[in-house]
């Protein structure tokens, strides 16, 4: 029943944001076509519930500028001044309703990581996967992408272990607030944070 309560709650909230947001999409899908070009959005396949994998969509935020050898540049690189702005807002984060309404995540969750992580997990990190992924989390309420692997990852299955309808009410209050902060976006010295390397090789 809970889990059931849960998905309403997703529908009913992601359903009624584009509504209002569709407006103020367009407007920056349009931005971005005209000072990026195409594609406007980044689609890039995720690991969800049982990570089982799904498509991630987020406004892209970034450009395809290469070295002379072909390959892209550093992120930080490759950041535009609009995709600062998206990020800082958490605009870019967006699109991920139309994930929610399709059932790929849920509106609080362990955020969605790379495909390439999950054999670099231990079996507790594993855990995160037991749960749908989400727009925001407990990690990300907590520190965000200022925190090390190790503090979210403990804050991601802490999340799976205590989830409760009340938990995801405040969880969401708090990203609200969050956003007004604009604290956390990234770890000193990356555009967001650096690559998990593993538990072996990452100082956990």
């Amino acid at each position: 029943m809970n889990r059931l309560l849960k998905r309403l709650l997703d529908v009913c909230i992601a359903g009624a944001a584009l509504f209002f947001v569709s407006p103020l999409m367009a407007v920056i899908a349009l931005v971005i076509l005209l000072t990026m070009g195409r594609p406007v959005l980044f689609c890039h396949v995720r690991p969800g519930y049982k990570a089982k994998p799904f498509m991630l969509l987020k406004f892209r935020t970034m450009s395809y500028l290469r070295d002379g050898q072909g390959r892209l540049l550093a992120d930080a690189e490759r950041l535009t001044p609009l995709g600062k702005w998206l990020r800082r807002l958490s605009l870019d984060e967006v699109p991920q309703l139309w994930n929610v309404l399709r059932g790929d995540m849920s509106l609080v969750g362990p955020r969605p990581l790379l495909i390439d992580y999950l054999e670099r997990y231990s079996p507790e990190q594993a855990r995160r996967h037991e749960v749908k992924p989400g727009i925001t989390g407990w990690a990300q309420v907590n520190g965000r992408n200022a925190l090390n692997w190790e503090q979210r990852f403990r804050l991601d299955v802490w999340y799976v272990d205590n989830w409760s309808l009340g938990l995801d009410v405040k969880i969401i209050w708090k990203t609200m607030q969050n956003v007004f902060k604009q604290e956390g976006i990234s770890q000193r010295g990356h555009v967001t944070m650096p690559e998990f390397t593993g538990n072996d090789r990452s100082g956990l």
